[in-house]
């Protein structure tokens, strides 16, 4: 059987209960947990203990909360007053925890479906799509990760352009990968706007609704947009269902051709303090 998985978000109770709920066997099973590990809930470490021993049985894709991780970690964000890393930040392996996390890839293609933490712009193909995650996967688990991260962080360029080249280059499409909601046809980002579809700035739309977007008919999963809650569609999955809000932990099998939604509720998640 192979499950996608939506946002986990530090919720390792919950993440237990689905994998019980779906029966997940790593012998027999695969999983790919569409981003979002950690942060927000209360057991970022555990479910970095519980998906790692998992090895080829698990893809674990890479969400902002988890480049927010590597960019604490290395000293180049502060912490939020939101965030509960710390039991990641102050474990004695924390180095291999965090060593871990940025080897994770940003898309990835399983039973058909390509899968994102948050979206792909309209000028980029399947094909595209994965060869831009990987220039961006190679930075991240490369030499030059904790120079790149004091300019991993902005809004601009907010257009794709095909001649964008280094920190550029890679800051967009990581702001496409893990922070996209609406765009305009022409690929330009709108970061701010946080809200289900009826809130398009004028002029955009939610990412996978642009017209002549070129992965259009490529089946897509995504996560990290709570609002819209679960997004099924012949050749769409949305399953960030809001499980650190109070919403449910969502996974949905679809190996062989099916489609089968699985659901957990989860208890909101009280902020730290």
């Amino acid at each position: 059987m192979i499950h996608l998985i939506g946002d986990v978000q530090g919720c390792a109770q919950a993440l237990q209960r689905l994998l019980a709920e779906i029966d997940f066997s790593p012998s027999r099973d695969r999983i790919v947990l569409l981003g979002d590990l950690v942060n927000r809930g209360p057991g970022s470490l555990a479910v970095l203990q519980m998906l790692a021993p998992l090895q080829g049985a698990a893809t674990c894709l890479m969400g902002n909360h988890d480049l927010h991780l590597l960019a604490v970690a290395h000293g180049v964000r502060p912490a939020h007053k939101s965030d509960t890393l710390d039991d990641i930040l102050d474990a004695p392996d924390r180095a291999a925890w965090v060593d871990w996390v940025r080897a994770q890839p940003l898309a990835h293609l399983e039973a058909g479906w390509l899968c994102v933490h948050a979206g792909v712009l309209p000028q980029w193909s399947t094909e595209q799509t994965l060869a831009l995650a990987a220039e961006v996967q190679a930075l991240l688990r490369g030499p030059d990760l904790p120079g790149f991260l004091h300019v991993m962080y902005g809004n601009q360029p907010d257009q794709w352009r095909e001649d964008l080249a280094g920190a550029d280059r890679m800051r967009l499409a990581i702001n496409a990968f893990t922070r996209l909601r609406f765009c305009t046809a022409e690929g330009r980002l709108d970061l701010k706007t946080k809200e289900g579809p009826g809130a398009a700035p004028p002029g955009h739309h939610p990412w996978f609704d642009v017209p002549g977007r070129k992965s259009a008919g490529q089946p897509m999963a995504f996560g990290h947009w709570s609002t819209l809650g679960l997004v099924n569609r012949p050749d769409l999955l949305g399953i960030d269902t809001g499980c650190v809000w109070g919403g449910a932990l969502t996974a949905v099998r679809v190996d062989g051709g099916r489609r089968e939604v699985l659901q957990v509720p989860c208890e909101p998640v009280p902020p730290p303090g």
